[in-house]
C-alpha cells in the first residue's frame, strides 16, 4: 500500500509513468530466476529482454548513484583523516596547500624537483647573508 502512495506522488512529478514501472517490477520479480541475484545480473538480464524499459533505466540510475556517493564519501573520509592527523602540527593555510597539491598531483609530475630545491635553497641562502 505504501508503494502505491509513493508511486501516485511520483507520477505527478516525473517523466516516467510510475504505474508502468510498478507493473514492470511486479512482472520482473516473477520472471527472475534464483541465479540472478545481484543488481548487475538483473541489469544484464533486463537488457536482453527489451520489454522492461522503465526498470532498465531505474536500475542504471540506482547503480550509478551508489558508485558516485561512495566515491565522494571515500574522498571526504580521507580528507578528514588527513586533517585529524595533521591538525596539531600545521596551520590551516598549509593544510589547504597540501590538499591542493594532492588534488593536482598530475601537474606536480611535470615539475623538475632538483631545480625547485636549488632555487629555494639559493633564495634562503641570500637571506642569511
Amino acid at each position: 500500500m505504501n508503494v502505491m502512495v509513493i508511486i501516485n506522488h511520483l507520477s505527478k512529478k516525473s517523466d516516467i509513468d510510475s504505474l508502468d514501472l510498478f507493473s514492470e517490477l511486479k512482472v520482473l520479480r516473477e520472471m527472475l530466476r534464483e541465479e540472478i541475484n545481484t543488481p548487475i545480473k538483473v541489469l544484464s538480464y533486463i537488457k536482453t529482454l527489451d520489454s522492461f524499459s522503465n526498470v532498465y533505466i531505474a536500475y542504471k540510475i540506482l547503480l550509478i548513484i551508489f558508485v558516485t556517493v561512495v566515491t565522494a564519501e571515500r574522498s571526504f573520509s580521507k580528507l578528514k583523516l588527513l586533517k585529524l592527523y595533521l591538525k596539531s602540527t600545521i596551520l590551516q593555510d598549509r593544510l589547504n596547500e597540501l590538499v591542493i597539491l594532492s588534488i593536482e598531483s598530475e601537474v606536480l609530475e611535470l615539475f623538475d624537483y632538483k631545480t625547485l630545491i636549488n632555487n629555494f635553497a639559493a633564495k634562503k641562502a641570500r637571506r642569511l647573508i
